[in-house]
Parts: structure tokens; sequence; C-alpha cells
């Protein structure tokens, strides 16, 4: 069993509130809602500015899924460090290197959200940001196995990242910020 701090048990709960509200409720992740309700999200915060201690966990946390298959999957939170978004990218990439160093390649995949999220060539206010835009940065572990198998039974996934972008665009820049602002 997990102990948390009080800090850490509402930054756990604005994490949440991001899921259900944002993920689920606009159903940016179709999968999502099963491993929600089963609760088999480990929620793991860190204070860590050094990306090496970050990795460290980072390898924890990647034992943790193997060792235990009642975990679908793992947020590692970083709610006070790795604001600046072009050094949480620097994160993001040392985190799928050591995923391929450690061979996990093809086991788990990281998917990343940020605050300040902005896709490749995109304008800062573009509402299509949101869909990748969280309350803190994070890193998000994902069994492959599991999508794989979610996607078998999901037609045209590969539709899912521009139909969740047309639905940001369509809704608005004031509508997407309003949902993150008020978890």
């Amino acid at each position: 069993m997990d102990y948390f701090t009080e800090k850490e048990e509402t930054v756990i709960q604005h994490t949440i509130n991001w899921i259900k509200n944002v993920v689920i409720d606009l159903n940016f992740c179709p999968f999502a809602s099963k491993v929600f309700l089963n609760k088999s999200i480990r929620y793991t915060v860190l204070t860590y500015s050094d990306i090496n201690l970050v990795l460290e966990k980072l390898d924890t946390e990647l034992r943790h899924l193997d060792e235990n298959a009642d975990t679908e999957t793992t947020f590692i939170i970083l709610p006070h460090t790795f604001h600046n978004f072009n050094l949480y990218l620097d994160l993001v990439d040392a985190a799928e290197q050591l995923i391929s160093d450690n061979g996990y390649e093809g086991v788990y995949q990281v998917a990343s959200f940020h605050p300040l999220y902005l896709f490749a060539n995109s304008d800062e206010s573009d509402p299509a940001n949101y869909t990748n835009r969280s309350i803190y940065p994070m890193l998000h572990l994902l069994r492959e196995e599991s999508i794989d198998k979610a996607l078998e039974n999901y037609k045209s996934p590969d539709s899912i990242p521009a139909r969740n972008i047309n639905f940001a665009r369509e809704k608005g820049l004031a509508y997407m910020k309003m949902l993150r602002d008020v978890l």
C-alpha cells in the first residue's frame, strides 16, 4: 500500500479529476474509462528536478509494472518541476531512451502530458494543444500489450488524434482553457 503526504494526495486528486473530466468525459482516450473504473492506475508524485533521479524512479515504476499485473498503467506526476516545456521534452526523450536501453521497447511506452504542451509547428493558442495539456507535467507509462488489445476492438484507431484535435478546435480555446482551469 502506498502512503502519500497531504500535498501528494492533493496532486493525485487533481490528476484524477483531470483524467475523469477531460480525458474520459471528452473521450480523448476511449480506453481510459475501463482502467479508471477498475482503479488499476498507479499515481507517483515526484518533486525531483534532477532528470537522473526521475529516470531512476521511472525505472522503478517499470519494474513495478513488471511485477504487478493488476496495475495497468502509471502516471508519474511532476507538480513542482519541469515546467519549462523544452526541458520536459528532454525528459521525455530520456525516458524513451531508458525504455529502449532496458529492453522495454515494445513492452511499455511513454505518453506525455504537460500544462504547456505544444504540438510541433502549432501555434501556442491552438486549442488542439489541450488534447495533451494537463494540470501538471507528467509521464504516463502504458502497457503496449494492453494498447494492442484495446485497439483490436476499436474501429479506426488511427483517427483518434485527428478526432480529438477537431473536437478541441470546434470547442475553441476559451472552452479548453476553462476545462483545465476548473480542476
